[in-house]
């Protein structure tokens, strides 16, 4: 049967870009359905829905302020039960907890009207639009946390420098983690309060530490995302200065930890002199970052299970028993990966093994996965923008990653395949079981399946039943993701 694609749209109807992923996500599971997406019909989003092969005349036809349900589906049938479903979740009624503020919020002024002691404003609005109102939640003596991408870089140092001038702290733009006052915002796990305070430019950089820390038994004071590019030379650092100043004037926090992927020379430099000026301990872990001299009040650290450990001042346990060790293979070593920082992490340790790595994440020393010359371990960030137009992020629907390691599974040149499983609000409610369902099918000599899981029994998913079922599946389990690229490395034979 050959497929549809149907295309319905809401005229002036928005909604934020996590929930129109959730609901992406559950309209895309309906029978018959073979893709789905819903989101608002900005140029950018537009393009991503005709590259992908879900958009038609309707949503071509749509603007910017109107919501576009795409599905593709076998059959007009399917299709046309899919969009009558997404329009039936698009209706239901707010919780009870947010009913009173949903009927009276349609701006940021009336939204402060109904909750006058609210401190910060969380923007997650198209890019294009986003920039606009976290200057107003700015002029409103608000702290911004934008979650929107495809900010113009001009626009973010331009509202960091605002929020400087204010007194205000700017998180993000594509700030996807933060825990404030012991609230977990956007895609964050529910941790334990505590005296570490937390710095990072990757959100699952945070969420790996902030859990590894529970999971030993500390807690956080508080973990403050800056953004990817807060780090680079054009934003400066701006955020994780103004970030510094905030927690070196808290009480409450003992002991600072900064994370990030690669970042720049010349801004290492001017973060690590204001590390210095700081009467708190500190953590420095920048993935594949220069090495440079430290202050003496601060140690490095060159994995995210080293920062964590270097913060509560001891070793972290060695986690759950995995299965039987199987025999070394001779064969390469596959990562799938759904978290950035963790990907990043992973090539890391594997170089450091004297292995060559391709990844399509830029950490020096690995190639990139369309140059790799010679054979070399893969190390693939799914969770890339090539891998997410049009389609929700594999945190949220792992069906992209499903997909890929059922090939891997029967791919006789992998030797060892990676996995990351991030828990938290706002990712699926069960990937564990989607990885065991992919399992179920695999050829009988598939090669081993390591993972690590980044959550905490408080999350909705509680890290042990996930545990429990990659177990149950076989799957090799490791106390950290650094410690599952290392043990990765014990089991391939290059």
């Amino acid at each position: 049967m050959k497929s549809i694609v149907r295309n319905a749209v809401r005229y002036g109807c928005y909604l934020d870009s996590v929930a129109l992923m959730r609901l992406s996500r559950e309209v895309a599971t309906l029978r018959g359905v073979e893709a789905a997406a819903l989101m608002m019909a900005t140029p950018a989003n537009k393009a991503m829905l005709a590259e992908a092969g879900l958009l038609d005349a309707d949503g071509r036809a749509a603007g910017a302020n109107d919501l576009i349900l795409a599905v593709r589906a076998e059959g007009g049938e399917a299709a046309k039960a899919a969009l009558a479903a997404a329009a039936q979740l698009l209706e239901a009624k707010p919780s009870a907890g947010n009913a009173a503020l949903s009927k009276q919020a349609r701006s940021l002024r009336t939204a402060l009207g109904a909750q006058p002691g609210a401190n910060l404003a969380l923007i997650s609005v198209p890019g294009d639009y986003a920039a606009a109102e976290a200057r107003k939640a700015l002029s409103c003596g608000l702290d911004v946390m934008i979650f929107s991408d495809n900010v113009p870089l001009a626009e973010e140092v331009a509202l960091k420098r605002d929020g400087q001038a204010l007194g205000r702290l700017v998180l993000g733009p594509d700030c996807g983690t933060a825990i404030i006052g012991g609230t977990p915002l956007a895609f964050a796990n529910r941790v334990p309060r505590g005296d570490i305070g937390l710095i990072g430019a990757s959100g699952t950089g945070l969420q790996e530490v902030s859990c590894l820390i529970a999971a030993a038994g500390g807690g956080i004071s508080h973990a403050i995302g800056v953004g990817s590019r807060d780090l680079g030379r054009e934003v400066g650092a701006l955020s994780t200065l103004a970030a510094i100043d905030l927690f070196d004037a808290d009480p409450a926090t003992a002991h600072l930890v900064l994370i990030s992927k690669p970042p720049d020379a010349e801004v290492v430099a001017t973060v690590l002199a204001r590390i210095g000026q700081s009467r708190k301990r500190c953590t420095v872990c920048f993935l594949g970052g220069p090495a440079m001299p430290l202050p003496p009040n601060a140690t490095a650290a060159a994995t995210l299970s080293a920062a964590a450990e270097a913060a509560l001042g001891r070793p972290i346990a060695a986690g759950p028993a995995t299965a039987p060790r199987p025999a070394p293979r001779r064969g390469l070593i596959l990562g799938l990966y759904s978290g950035g920082s963790l990907a990043a992490e992973a090539q890391l340790v594997l170089l450091a093994a004297g292995r060559a790595v391709a990844s399509n994440a830029a950490i020096p020393g690995a190639a990139a996965l369309a140059s790799a010359a010679a054979p070399a371990d893969r190390i693939i960030d799914l969770g890339a923008d090539e891998f997410t137009r049009g389609r929700p992020h594999p945190m949220i629907d792992p069906g992209l990653r499903n997909d890929q390691l059922a090939r891997a599974l029967a791919d006789p040149s992998v030797a060892v395949i990676l996995l990351d499983l991030v828990l938290g609000l706002g990712a699926h409610p069960d990937p564990a079981r989607e990885v065991a369902s992919v399992l179920a099918g695999a050829p009988a000599q598939h090669p081993p399946v390591i993972a690590s899981v980044t959550g905490t029994e408080a999350d909705p998913q509680v890290r042990s039943r996930q545990i429990a079922t990659l177990q149950a599946s076989g799957v090799l389990l490791a106390p950290s993701n650094a410690g599952a690229a290392a043990l990765a490395v014990a089991l391939a034979r290059s």
